[in-house]
């Protein structure tokens, strides 16, 4: 694989697009297009790179809105040259993933679905759920849309068999142990202290396979065996027990029931197109014959794209974050890439996976359906869907136009201090990426070069730390990564002039050109305009513009109190059990894990706290005592 990079620190080198487009060459592989602030806005794949990507700067009058507005953008781009196409795809996705890069068709949808594991890779298998599907030699059944579904499951698979949930380990942990509470209430027949032989409690996992691969007549017989049984031994809350869980095994599998299927496991793809050109994507789960489940996705960036390229670009997207294939993909319309598409697929699988585009017969009318409920979906939110957009891009679009400026704000960064009178200073980062808030890259800071109350110092110093780790992260590959090596489009500050000037010194000093805006209050703490540029700008207050900068001020004060607020109980209540004779920190850390709030330590008697692991009769005592000013 060769890179071919552009060093745009580089002074020496100014990127012509018109001589770097000839140098081009005639190989598979991935192009990166990037906008002025170097971010990349496009990640594209091709089996020629010359051809491909010439084709972005030529005939402009056959392009699309989206297509032209993007190459606008274009100041730069680089490529990398892979051995096949295939492998070009897979590095595609790969990028897109890792970058959600602005004009590529985006999944907001990044599930993990559940399964149920049957582990017969060990000795008493188990039976539970999870989110990986792994190469273990274990049976995995799903995956499915509803983790109640699994859970319904599970009970079920529990209440007939009374299979072991224990986590131990065998042969290692036979006979080491009374049985668990399990076990005595009829619930686990104690495999870890031989009470059931291996063969029999296999007999016992073979049912719950057969119930999770459908096979349900043979369960419903022997529970309607044992319901009789216990009806002509006048045992009749036991008979109502079995009739119950055999109402439950077939409510079950009448959920999930579909009419005959020759493949197993297909899964098919419909999907509709709304009037303002959002899109809705139906996915239908047969697993086993099957419905285990379905879900809807609203793909985003797809307006102007072409139905067989959308949907060449979401089953790339998908297929790349699934960790299950069927053998059998039943697509609504043809699809770009038709050949390669499954050549990746039947790799990834490690068999051959077809995938069809039917006319008529069930696979049509399987697609009908998928492509019916689509349209229930789109009907259902279109409007909502469209609200969301308007909160978002929308109201991206109308700070871009408030602050005069050209390019995208994909990712906001926004900081405050928050500290009592000087005490415990503390800052707050929260990111906001294409007007939604992205939670997993908020992060802390504790203020530690900072004495007393000095919100610019402290702000100074956590811009300082959080761009120098941005620096290390991205030339220092012995750094470990924490989530600062993305430069944003720009920084909104919870402050005026001072806060502005001490963060643009830090980023001058460090480097680093990031644009700085700052979120303006009145005297009633409500947000009045934005400040760019030494000017204040102004956003009607009914706009979307203007109730998305109150949220991000009201989401980066929040993380900042809440993030203090912490600090601060958890000093109080360490001083507090501090003083208590007897309670050292093992002690103190299990009472707080025990109780949780220092108000219930205060309320307990001297038996309850008795009970706490760790606690003596003399500590619990000192304790008691304590609250109460007995000496």
């Amino acid at each position: 694989m060769i890179r071919y990079e552009y060093d745009k620190e580089d002074g020496d080198m100014m990127f012509d697009i018109k001589a770097e487009l000839k140098k081009l060459p005639d190989s598979p592989g991935v192009y990166i297009m990037r906008n002025e602030a170097d971010e990349i806005i496009y990640v594209g794949k091709a089996k020629v790179l010359k051809n491909r990507v010439r084709q972005y700067f030529q005939n402009s009058a056959n392009h699309s809105v989206k297509v032209k507005t993007m190459v606008s953008h274009i100041d730069h781009f680089e490529y990398i040259v892979t051995n096949s196409e295939l492998e070009a795809l897979i590095l595609e996705n790969s990028l897109i993933k890792k970058h959600s890069p602005k004009y590529n068709i985006r999944l907001k949808d990044d599930k993990t679905y559940p399964y149920i594991k049957v582990t017969t890779n060990e000795m008493f298998p188990r039976v539970f759920m999870t989110r990986q599907h792994l190469k273990d030699k274990a049976k995995y059944f799903g995956p499915f849309t509803s983790g109640l579904t699994v859970k319904e499951n599970i009970e079920l698979i529990h209440k007939i068999w009374d299979l072991r949930r224990c986590h131990k380990v065998f042969p290692r942990d036979i006979n080491k142990e009374r049985p668990c509470l399990n076990y005595h209430i009829g619930q686990c027949k104690a495999p870890c202290n031989s009470l059931i032989s291996e063969k029999e409690y296999n007999k016992m996992v073979e049912g719950a396979i057969d119930f999770l691969s459908g096979k349900t007549d043979k369960i419903i017989a022997e529970l309607s065996e044992k319901m009789d049984k216990a009806s002509e031994n006048l045992e009749f809350e036991k008979a109502a027990e079995y009739r119950d869980t055999i109402a439950n095994v077939k409510a079950l599998n009448e959920k999930q029931i579909i009419e005959s299927m020759h493949v197993n496991e297909r899964d098919v793809i419909g999907f509709v197109r709304g009037d303002n050109g959002e899109c809705v994507v139906q996915i239908f789960f047969i697993r086993g014959g099957k419905i285990t489940g379905r879900e809807h996705f609203m793909p985003e960036n797809c307006e102007d794209t072409p139905d067989n390229t959308m949907l060449s670009e979401f089953i790339e997207q998908f297929y790349s974050g699934t960790p299950y294939i069927p053998k059998e993909i039943i697509l609504q319309c043809d699809i770009d890439n038709y050949e390669l598409i499954s050549q990746w697929l039947s790799e990834q699988k490690g068999q051959r996976v077809n995938i069809l585009i039917p006319q008529k017969g069930e696979r049509k009318r399987l697609v009908d359906m998928a492509r019916n409920n689509a349209q229930i979906t789109l009907d259902k939110f279109g409007a909502s869907i469209m609200r969301e957009q308007q909160r978002t891009t929308g109201a991206l679009d109308e700070i871009k136009k408030a602050l005069d400026i050209d390019f995208d704000l994909v990712r906001i960064e926004s900081y405050d201090i928050s500290n009592t009178q000087g005490f415990q200073s503390v800052a707050s980062m929260v990111v906001f990426e294409n007007g939604m808030p992205k939670r997993s890259d908020y992060r802390k800071f504790k203020i530690k070069t900072v004495i007393g109350a000095n919100d610019y110092a402290s702000m100074s110093e956590v811009i300082s730390r959080r761009f120098t780790r941005y620096i290390n992260e991205t030339t220092n590959p012995e750094v470990k990564k924490a989530g600062f090596d993305r430069l944003p489009s720009m920084i909104f500050l919870d402050g005026g002039k001072g806060q502005i000037s001490a963060v643009k010194e830090v980023l001058d000093d460090l480097g680093i050109v990031v644009p700085v805006c700052g979120m303006v209050k009145d005297d009633r703490h409500r947000t009045r305009a934005l400040l760019y540029k030494g000017e204040e700008r102004e956003l009607d207050s009914h706009s979307e513009g203007f109730k998305l900068i109150t949220r991000i001020q009201d989401e980066v004060h929040r993380f900042a109190i809440d993030y203090h607020r912490q600090l601060r109980n958890q000093k109080q209540i360490h001083s507090i059990l501090e003083d208590i004779k007897g309670v050292g920190k093992v002690r103190r850390k299990a009472l707080m894990a025990h109780y949780g709030d220092i108000s219930k330590i205060k309320e307990a008697d001297i038996e309850d706290l008795k009970n706490v692991e760790g606690m003596d009769n003399k500590s619990a005592e000192a304790v008691y005592n304590f609250f109460r000013g007995i000496k």
